[in-house]
């Protein structure tokens, strides 16, 4: 999980990116979400309409209630909008509740500060994981494209099935326009579905990558050590998140020569050799990669088949149980072949007829993937046995 004094420092950037707003009336621009629970610690974050002073309050069903805001170097961060509250020294598997809380700041001079009226977001919660749960569960959306009511309907379809995150694998945008664009397709639709007490997890795709918000767009999440690719174990299993980058080669036209996209997968393939390594990973009972774009039956571009050459050999290798991808917007469930030796389960496209929801259980004995299309239909499972 980022620093307080690391998520201090972006929140600054950010106040330099968004101004406040002279028009809008004060409030909360979203209801906050959540990022990177883990047993001891959570990311609260979320946007006010205007400038302010904003923290948040929590604490365990009949406790006190504590209070949490941003720090660096001894300056409570205020007179911004985005705010990323680290919420630390929480015991595992514990429900808290918590609200965001905040003040306008109406004046703002050396030795004359001034607040407006406070707000407070309703109380919501959320529970810590268990370090070695014997149990997880998680949805997994890919391919969205600025379609916001898509979710809505997704997730209609698996209401009654538990979850304890959802991964959103790439491209749940077309490009990346400015906040509200954030707000509107992603953050208020997430939000009333489950966001607030559940997190999602950003897998970036390669739309993700694109349009004139695209360096901003990673103030709005927390990632593990401030990275789009990263790992982490829950439950049995052993969560591998890649960043495939752009589907065409770096010195194509479309990209004006200002990006190199082989150097992040190149990197990315170092780290993987070394996280295979780890106990966790190997001692886990199921190692799951979530990436974009996937390392087989897919279109034959630069981009797929640099990750195909660099993935696949660690995969093979190293007892990938599972590949989860996106991308080519046709579903399909992929067995174990002589290339991979693996399943790879591709989620489907972006219109209405081909959207997918992934539902993942896992115990200590037995792994359960269901695909669901948006009109109910199961179109693909995968099972393993331990």
């Amino acid at each position: 999980m980022l620093s307080a004094a690391t998520i201090a420092g972006k929140a600054a950037a950010a106040r330099l990116a968004h101004p406040t707003p002279s028009t809008q009336a004060f409030g909360f621009a979203t209801s906050p979400y959540l990022q990177h629970l883990t047993p001891e610690s959570v990311c609260v974050i979320f946007i006010t309409a205007a400038n302010a002073y904003s923290w948040v309050e929590f604490g365990e069903k009949g406790a006190d209630v504590r209070q949490a805001h941003q720090e660096n170097d001894g300056l409570v961060e205020a007179y911004i909008r985005l705010n990323k509250i680290p919420l630390t020294g929480l015991k595992p598997g514990t429900t808290y509740r918590y609200r965001a809380c905040s003040k306008p700041i109406t004046l703002f001079e050396p030795y004359n500060l001034e607040y407006g009226e406070q707000v407070n977001t309703s109380w919501f919660s959320f529970k810590t994981p268990v370090a070695d749960a014997d149990t997880v569960s998680c949805l997994i959306l890919n391919d969205i494209h600025d379609s916001p009511e898509a979710f809505g309907k997704l997730f209609g379809w698996v209401k009654d099935r538990p979850f304890d995150f959802v991964a959103l694998n790439g491209d749940t945008f077309n490009y990346q326009v400015d906040e509200q664009q954030l707000i509107d397709h992603l953050f208020l639709p997430c939000t009333r579905l489950f966001a607030s007490e559940r997190p999602f997890v950003m897998v970036r795709g390669n739309h993700e990558t694109r349009g004139k918000f695209r360096r901003e767009f990673k103030e709005y999440f927390n990632f593990p050590a401030d990275r789009y690719h990263f790992s982490f174990k829950q439950g049995p299993v052993y969560w591998v998140i890649l960043d495939t980058g752009e589907d065409k080669p770096d010195d194509h036209p479309v990209y004006a020569g200002i990006v190199d996209f082989d150097a992040v997968r190149e990197r990315q393939a170092k780290w993987l050799a070394e996280i295979v390594e780890t106990d966790d990973y190997q001692q886990a009972a199921y190692r799951v990669v979530l990436m974009h774009i996937p390392p087989f039956h897919h279109n034959d571009w630069h981009g797929p088949l640099h990750c195909q050459r660099l993935f696949n050999p660690i995969f093979n290798d190293n007892n990938v149980d599972l590949v989860i991808s996106g991308h080519t917007h046709r579903y399909g469930v992929h067995p174990p072949d002589a290339n991979h030796h693996y399943p790879i389960i591709i989620g489907g496209g972006s219109r209405e007829g081909s959207r997918t929801i992934i539902h993942l259980s896992a115990t200590n004995d037995r792994l359960q993937l269901d695909m669901i299309r948006d009109d109910g239909t199961v179109v693909g499972n995968y099972t393993i046995e331990v």
